[in-house]
């Protein structure tokens, strides 16, 4: 979701489906500009986070095939990073299969820039492409979003158990982290955490927050933790999606 506030007024693009959102914007030539300010904007509060005491927590920023492709897309990034003083290891970039899989020549030679930087890389919406695992260790990825089409119905739909339970065993022998989308209830997560799924993103856990409300639930883990008690998630990443 993407939202802001424009004076009194709330901008939004309800869409639970980023692509429908790449798809406005490609035609009208905002998805780039836009694209910079969502990963500013991010880093930026990120870091202001931190600044305010709050646990270090990574960031998560979709980049659409488009912005991937723009000559100085690994300058910006080093400058963005710069700017707002963010450590580039709190930073992640998610990017699709068929991203990677196109000139993969000259996507190799970015992906290797940005692994330089130290930030992590990983792919999103894992299982609706062409990839595979060969070619997730050419590209350096850390870890690999299960796409919501195979965890809606994990619980009861044996292909999609079978398939899911694949991608987390030889995602792990490759030693990449393994994060579900779409996760909305307890059953979906038993079958996950049975498997040893590393990390869930989806209603279950929260809806979208505002920032001020993320602020209140890293607060609330910092309680959490002080009274001795087990965090919701090991290692919570804010996921800022366009």
């Amino acid at each position: 979701m993407l939202h802001q506030n424009v004076d009194k007024f709330l901008v939004c693009i309800p869409f639970r489906n980023k692509l429908v959102i790449f798809r406005i914007l490609r035609p009208s030539g905002l998805i780039v500009p836009i694209g910079e300010w969502v990963l500013r904007t991010a880093c930026s509060q990120a870091r202001k986070w931190q600044d305010d005491g709050l646990p270090a927590v990574s960031i998560a920023v979709n980049v659409s095939a488009v912005q991937f492709r723009q000559q100085g897309f690994c300058a910006l990034v080093r400058s963005v990073l710069r700017e707002t003083g963010l450590a580039a290891q709190y930073l992640e970039l998610e990017l699709t299969e068929s991203l990677l899989l196109a000139n993969a020549d000259v996507t190799l030679s970015v992906l290797r820039e940005l692994k330089s930087m130290g930030l992590t890389l990983a792919i999103d919406d894992f299982g609706t492409g062409y990839s595979n695992f060969t070619s997730l260790r050419q590209f350096g990825v850390s870890k690999l979003k299960i796409d919501r089409s195979f965890i809606g119905d994990v619980a009861t739909n044996t292909d999609d158990s079978v398939i899911t339970a694949a991608i987390i065993s030889m995602a792990k022998s490759l030693r990449l982290k393994v994060i579900a989308e779409g996760v909305e209830n307890e059953k979906q997560m038993s079958f996950l955490r049975a498997h040893h799924c590393d990390e869930i993103q989806g209603y279950h856990f929260s809806k979208p927050l505002a920032v001020d409300k993320v602020a209140a639930k890293l607060r609330g883990n910092i309680a959490e933790m002080h009274a001795g008690r087990e965090l919701a998630a090991d290692n919570l990443t804010v996921n800022l999606v366009r």
